[in-house]
Protein backbone atom coordinates (compact mmCIF):
# COMPACT_ATOMS: atom_id res chain seq x y z
CA UNK A 1 0.00 0.00 0.00
CA UNK A 2 1.40 3.25 -0.94
CA UNK A 3 0.98 6.69 0.71
CA UNK A 4 0.87 10.28 -1.25
CA UNK A 5 1.60 13.56 0.25
CA UNK A 6 -1.13 15.84 0.35
CA UNK A 7 -0.93 18.37 -2.61
CA UNK A 8 -0.40 21.52 -0.35
CA UNK A 9 2.64 19.34 1.69
CA UNK A 10 4.24 18.17 -1.62
CA UNK A 11 4.15 22.10 -2.49
CA UNK A 12 5.54 22.77 0.75
CA UNK A 13 8.43 20.37 0.53
CA UNK A 14 9.13 21.57 -3.24
CA UNK A 15 9.47 25.23 -2.17
CA UNK A 16 11.45 24.48 0.88
CA UNK A 17 14.03 22.61 -1.54
CA UNK A 18 14.13 25.63 -4.03
CA UNK A 19 14.81 27.80 -1.24
CA UNK A 20 17.21 26.11 -0.10
CA UNK A 21 19.09 25.66 -3.11
CA UNK A 22 18.60 29.40 -4.09
CA UNK A 23 20.15 30.64 -0.84
CA UNK A 24 23.32 28.40 -1.64
CA UNK A 25 23.64 29.74 -4.85
CA UNK A 26 23.29 33.29 -3.65
CA UNK A 27 26.01 32.34 -0.71
CA UNK A 28 28.01 31.02 -3.64
CA UNK A 29 27.61 33.90 -5.54
CA UNK A 30 28.46 36.18 -2.55
CA UNK A 31 31.48 34.06 -1.39
CA UNK A 32 32.76 34.47 -5.46
CA UNK A 33 32.16 38.12 -5.22
CA UNK A 34 34.18 38.45 -1.95
CA UNK A 35 37.15 36.70 -3.29
CA UNK A 36 37.01 38.56 -6.58
CA UNK A 37 37.39 41.80 -4.61
CA UNK A 38 39.69 40.53 -2.26
CA UNK A 39 42.05 39.37 -5.42
CA UNK A 40 41.52 42.91 -6.94
CA UNK A 41 42.37 44.71 -3.09
CA UNK A 42 45.88 43.09 -3.45
CA UNK A 43 46.62 44.03 -6.85
CA UNK A 44 45.73 47.76 -5.50
CA UNK A 45 47.68 47.35 -2.80
CA UNK A 46 50.67 46.27 -3.83
CA UNK A 47 50.95 48.84 -6.98
CA UNK A 48 50.95 51.72 -3.93
CA UNK A 49 53.10 50.37 -1.61
CA UNK A 50 55.31 49.76 -4.80
CA UNK A 51 55.04 53.34 -5.18
CA UNK A 52 54.53 55.10 -2.27
CA UNK A 53 57.75 53.45 -0.89
CA UNK A 54 59.68 54.72 -3.98
CA UNK A 55 58.33 58.38 -3.43
CA UNK A 56 60.39 58.69 0.15
CA UNK A 57 62.85 61.03 -0.53
CA UNK A 58 66.94 59.94 -0.51
CA UNK A 59 69.18 57.75 -1.86
CA UNK A 60 68.44 54.22 -0.38
CA UNK A 61 71.80 53.04 -1.17
CA UNK A 62 73.58 56.15 -0.69
CA UNK A 63 72.17 55.54 2.90
CA UNK A 64 73.03 52.10 3.25
CA UNK A 65 76.29 52.51 2.29
CA UNK A 66 77.63 55.33 4.25
CA UNK A 67 78.66 58.70 3.06
CA UNK A 68 82.14 57.59 2.87
CA UNK A 69 80.88 54.98 -0.53
CA UNK A 70 82.49 55.99 -4.02
CA UNK A 71 80.04 57.09 -6.49
CA UNK A 72 81.51 54.40 -8.28
CA UNK A 73 80.62 51.68 -5.60
CA UNK A 74 77.11 53.11 -5.31
CA UNK A 75 76.47 52.89 -8.79
CA UNK A 76 77.33 49.71 -8.77
CA UNK A 77 74.63 48.37 -5.90
CA UNK A 78 72.11 50.23 -7.61
CA UNK A 79 72.59 48.58 -10.66
CA UNK A 80 72.91 45.40 -8.94
CA UNK A 81 69.56 45.97 -7.06
CA UNK A 82 67.79 47.29 -10.18
CA UNK A 83 67.43 50.32 -8.86
CA UNK A 84 68.33 51.89 -12.37
CA UNK A 85 65.79 49.64 -14.60
CA UNK A 86 62.75 51.55 -15.68
CA UNK A 87 59.77 51.86 -13.10
CA UNK A 88 57.73 49.38 -15.24
CA UNK A 89 60.54 46.42 -15.33
CA UNK A 90 61.04 47.34 -11.11
CA UNK A 91 57.24 46.97 -10.70
CA UNK A 92 57.07 43.48 -12.67
CA UNK A 93 59.95 42.58 -11.33
CA UNK A 94 58.20 43.33 -7.52
CA UNK A 95 55.39 40.60 -8.57
CA UNK A 96 57.80 38.05 -9.89
CA UNK A 97 59.13 38.68 -6.52
CA UNK A 98 55.81 38.47 -5.06
CA UNK A 99 54.25 35.35 -6.13
CA UNK A 100 58.12 33.49 -6.00
CA UNK A 101 58.01 34.34 -1.90
CA UNK A 102 61.23 36.53 -2.69
CA UNK A 103 60.70 40.09 -1.42
CA UNK A 104 64.46 41.07 -1.54
CA UNK A 105 66.95 41.56 0.90
CA UNK A 106 66.93 44.75 3.32
CA UNK A 107 69.59 47.53 2.62
CA UNK A 108 70.01 48.44 6.12
CA UNK A 109 70.33 45.02 7.93
CA UNK A 110 71.51 42.48 4.89
CA UNK A 111 68.90 39.73 5.57
CA UNK A 112 66.14 38.41 3.55
CA UNK A 113 63.51 40.47 3.97
CA UNK A 114 60.65 37.39 4.55
CA UNK A 115 63.58 36.05 7.46
CA UNK A 116 62.62 39.45 8.99
CA UNK A 117 58.92 39.42 8.44
CA UNK A 118 58.69 35.95 10.22
CA UNK A 119 60.83 37.12 13.31
CA UNK A 120 59.06 40.00 14.17
CA UNK A 121 55.62 38.91 12.65
CA UNK A 122 54.68 36.98 15.78
CA UNK A 123 55.10 39.90 18.78
CA UNK A 124 52.80 42.03 15.86
CA UNK A 125 50.13 39.73 15.84
CA UNK A 126 50.39 38.82 19.51
CA UNK A 127 49.79 42.46 20.72
CA UNK A 128 47.05 42.92 18.22
CA UNK A 129 45.09 40.04 18.55
CA UNK A 130 45.61 40.20 22.51
CA UNK A 131 44.18 43.69 21.91
CA UNK A 132 41.34 42.71 19.95
CA UNK A 133 40.33 39.77 22.51
CA UNK A 134 40.61 42.90 25.07
CA UNK A 135 38.37 45.41 23.08
CA UNK A 136 35.74 42.71 22.15
CA UNK A 137 35.79 40.99 25.91
CA UNK A 138 35.40 43.94 27.63
CA UNK A 139 33.21 46.45 25.15
CA UNK A 140 30.49 43.84 24.15
CA UNK A 141 29.17 43.68 27.64
CA UNK A 142 29.73 46.81 28.48
CA UNK A 143 27.80 48.03 25.78
CA UNK A 144 25.12 46.06 26.34
CA UNK A 145 24.72 46.52 30.60
CA UNK A 146 25.02 50.22 29.60
CA UNK A 147 22.13 49.78 27.57
CA UNK A 148 20.32 48.05 29.70
CA UNK A 149 20.60 50.17 32.82
CA UNK A 150 19.77 53.35 30.04
CA UNK A 151 16.76 51.60 27.67
CA UNK A 152 13.54 53.52 27.88
CA UNK A 153 15.48 56.97 29.22
CA UNK A 154 16.11 55.33 32.25
CA UNK A 155 18.68 56.71 34.67
CA UNK A 156 19.51 59.77 32.52
CA UNK A 157 22.76 60.67 34.61
CA UNK A 158 24.15 57.79 33.49
CA UNK A 159 23.05 57.93 30.26
CA UNK A 160 24.97 61.66 29.82
CA UNK A 161 27.88 60.55 31.83
CA UNK A 162 28.59 57.29 30.03
CA UNK A 163 28.14 59.14 26.63
CA UNK A 164 30.24 62.48 27.40
CA UNK A 165 33.49 60.12 28.74
CA UNK A 166 33.08 57.35 26.35
CA UNK A 167 33.33 59.87 23.58
CA UNK A 168 36.01 61.39 24.93
CA UNK A 169 38.31 58.69 25.73
CA UNK A 170 37.11 57.44 21.96
CA UNK A 171 38.71 60.40 19.81
CA UNK A 172 42.20 60.04 22.34
CA UNK A 173 45.09 58.64 19.50
CA UNK A 174 46.95 55.18 21.03
CA UNK A 175 50.10 57.31 20.63
CA UNK A 176 48.68 59.69 23.64
CA UNK A 177 47.27 56.80 25.67
CA UNK A 178 51.12 55.01 25.50
CA UNK A 179 52.72 58.12 26.31
CA UNK A 180 50.63 58.96 29.30
CA UNK A 181 50.98 55.35 30.46
CA UNK A 182 54.53 55.36 30.67
CA UNK A 183 54.71 58.44 32.33
CA UNK A 184 52.58 56.62 35.12
CA UNK A 185 54.24 53.68 35.14
CA UNK A 186 58.12 54.77 34.17
CA UNK A 187 58.08 57.72 35.91
CA UNK A 188 55.54 57.78 38.80
CA UNK A 189 56.08 54.19 39.44
CA UNK A 190 57.91 50.72 38.35
CA UNK A 191 54.62 48.80 38.59
CA UNK A 192 54.82 47.21 34.76
CA UNK A 193 57.72 47.23 32.64
CA UNK A 194 57.38 49.72 29.76
CA UNK A 195 59.71 48.26 27.56
CA UNK A 196 60.84 45.33 25.53
CA UNK A 197 58.91 41.97 25.39
CA UNK A 198 59.86 39.78 28.34
CA UNK A 199 57.13 38.46 30.22
CA UNK A 200 52.89 38.82 30.76
CA UNK A 201 53.86 41.82 32.05
CA UNK A 202 55.69 43.46 29.45
CA UNK A 203 52.21 42.96 26.83
CA UNK A 204 49.78 44.77 29.68
CA UNK A 205 50.85 48.22 28.50
CA UNK A 206 50.80 48.12 25.06
CA UNK A 207 47.35 46.14 24.66
CA UNK A 208 46.00 48.56 27.48
CA UNK A 209 47.12 51.78 24.71
CA UNK A 210 45.80 49.86 21.74
CA UNK A 211 42.48 48.91 23.61
CA UNK A 212 41.44 51.92 25.82
CA UNK A 213 40.02 53.95 22.84
CA UNK A 214 38.80 51.11 21.27
CA UNK A 215 36.67 49.81 23.56
CA UNK A 216 35.22 53.13 24.64
CA UNK A 217 34.09 53.55 20.53
CA UNK A 218 33.26 49.87 20.75
CA UNK A 219 30.95 50.18 23.37
CA UNK A 220 29.01 53.25 22.28
CA UNK A 221 28.20 50.75 19.29
CA UNK A 222 27.37 47.79 21.07
CA UNK A 223 25.08 50.23 23.40
CA UNK A 224 23.24 51.92 20.03
CA UNK A 225 22.73 47.94 18.99
CA UNK A 226 21.49 46.27 21.90
CA UNK A 227 19.14 49.61 22.40
CA UNK A 228 18.13 48.83 19.05
CA UNK A 229 17.46 44.98 19.74
CA UNK A 230 15.90 45.49 23.32
CA UNK A 231 12.73 47.45 21.91
CA UNK A 232 11.83 44.76 19.70
CA UNK A 233 8.69 42.83 20.19
CA UNK A 234 9.86 39.41 20.70
CA UNK A 235 12.03 41.51 23.86
CA UNK A 236 9.20 42.91 25.03
CA UNK A 237 7.17 39.55 24.91
CA UNK A 238 9.79 38.04 26.87
CA UNK A 239 9.72 40.49 29.73
CA UNK A 240 5.69 40.16 29.63
CA UNK A 241 5.98 36.02 30.42
CA UNK A 242 8.39 37.02 33.26
CA UNK A 243 11.79 35.36 31.86
CA UNK A 244 14.55 36.13 34.13
CA UNK A 245 17.60 39.00 32.79
CA UNK A 246 20.50 36.88 32.46
CA UNK A 247 18.38 34.12 30.17
CA UNK A 248 16.52 37.10 28.31
CA UNK A 249 20.08 38.83 27.72
CA UNK A 250 22.02 35.78 26.94
CA UNK A 251 19.79 33.72 24.58
CA UNK A 252 17.30 36.69 22.86
CA UNK A 253 19.64 40.06 22.76
CA UNK A 254 22.99 38.59 22.20
CA UNK A 255 22.85 36.52 19.41
CA UNK A 256 21.37 39.36 17.78
CA UNK A 257 24.24 41.45 18.44
CA UNK A 258 26.94 38.87 17.27
CA UNK A 259 26.59 39.92 13.23
CA UNK A 260 27.09 43.64 13.84
CA UNK A 261 29.81 42.90 17.10
CA UNK A 262 31.64 41.03 14.48
CA UNK A 263 31.74 43.60 11.51
CA UNK A 264 32.63 46.42 13.85
CA UNK A 265 35.64 43.63 14.94
CA UNK A 266 36.79 43.75 11.11
CA UNK A 267 36.83 47.56 11.33
CA UNK A 268 38.76 47.52 14.79
CA UNK A 269 41.47 45.36 13.60
CA UNK A 270 42.33 47.60 11.26
CA UNK A 271 42.36 50.29 13.63
CA UNK A 272 44.62 48.13 15.63
CA UNK A 273 47.17 47.20 12.75
CA UNK A 274 48.08 50.75 12.05
CA UNK A 275 48.07 51.45 15.87
CA UNK A 276 51.05 49.22 16.54
CA UNK A 277 53.14 51.18 14.05
CA UNK A 278 53.31 54.23 17.28
CA UNK A 279 52.31 51.64 20.09
CA UNK A 280 55.69 49.28 19.25
CA UNK A 281 57.96 52.08 18.63
CA UNK A 282 56.55 53.88 22.12
CA UNK A 283 57.28 51.05 24.55
CA UNK A 284 60.58 49.27 21.86
CA UNK A 285 58.14 46.55 21.08
CA UNK A 286 60.45 44.33 18.75
CA UNK A 287 57.71 43.82 16.37
CA UNK A 288 56.88 45.23 12.62
CA UNK A 289 55.83 48.37 13.40
CA UNK A 290 59.29 49.52 15.09
CA UNK A 291 60.95 47.90 12.18
CA UNK A 292 58.94 49.91 9.61
CA UNK A 293 59.70 52.95 11.41
CA UNK A 294 63.44 52.01 10.98
CA UNK A 295 63.11 50.72 7.31
CA UNK A 296 61.75 54.52 6.45
CA UNK A 297 63.86 56.51 7.98
CA UNK A 298 66.49 54.27 6.31
CA UNK A 299 65.07 54.40 3.34
CA UNK A 300 65.03 50.52 3.08
CA UNK A 301 63.00 49.91 0.19
CA UNK A 302 62.24 46.32 0.38
CA UNK A 303 61.65 45.98 4.18
CA UNK A 304 59.23 48.72 4.18
CA UNK A 305 57.82 46.91 1.56
CA UNK A 306 57.34 43.49 2.74
CA UNK A 307 55.93 45.17 6.01
CA UNK A 308 53.60 47.11 4.81
CA UNK A 309 51.97 44.51 2.08
CA UNK A 310 51.58 42.07 5.59
CA UNK A 311 49.90 44.87 7.56
CA UNK A 312 47.22 45.17 4.07
CA UNK A 313 46.92 41.63 3.72
CA UNK A 314 46.15 41.14 7.45
CA UNK A 315 43.65 43.71 7.10
CA UNK A 316 42.12 41.69 3.97
CA UNK A 317 42.24 38.23 4.92
CA UNK A 318 40.27 39.59 7.82
CA UNK A 319 37.87 40.82 6.69
CA UNK A 320 37.17 38.36 4.04
CA UNK A 321 36.99 35.74 6.96
CA UNK A 322 34.54 38.25 8.61
CA UNK A 323 32.26 38.27 5.43
CA UNK A 324 32.36 34.26 6.03
CA UNK A 325 31.35 34.13 9.64
CA UNK A 326 28.50 36.29 8.97
CA UNK A 327 27.07 35.02 5.96
CA UNK A 328 27.02 31.36 7.84
CA UNK A 329 25.65 32.38 10.57
CA UNK A 330 22.99 35.33 9.15
CA UNK A 331 22.97 34.84 5.32
CA UNK A 332 19.30 36.86 5.01
CA UNK A 333 21.07 39.80 6.39
CA UNK A 334 24.42 39.57 5.03
CA UNK A 335 23.25 38.86 1.87
CA UNK A 336 20.80 41.39 1.48
CA UNK A 337 23.36 43.95 2.66
CA UNK A 338 26.09 42.74 0.37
Amino acid sequence: MTTTLPRTEALATVRGRRSRSSRGGAVGAFLLRRVIRLFWSVVALVTVVFLMVRMIPGDPVRNALGTNATAAVVEARRESLGLNDPLWQQYLSFWKGLLTGNLGDSFSLNLPVTAILEQRLPATLELAFLSLATVLVVSIPLGIVIAALTRGGRRPGLDVAYTSVSGLVAVIPEFVIGVALVYLFAVQTTLLPVAGRDGANSYVLPVLALSIGLIAGVSRIVRVEALTVFSQDYIRTARAKRMSRGRLYLTHALPNLVTPSLTVGGLVLGSLVAGTVLVETIFSWPGLGLTIVDAVRSKDFPLAQGIVLVYGLIVLVANLLIDIVLVCLDPRSTLKDA
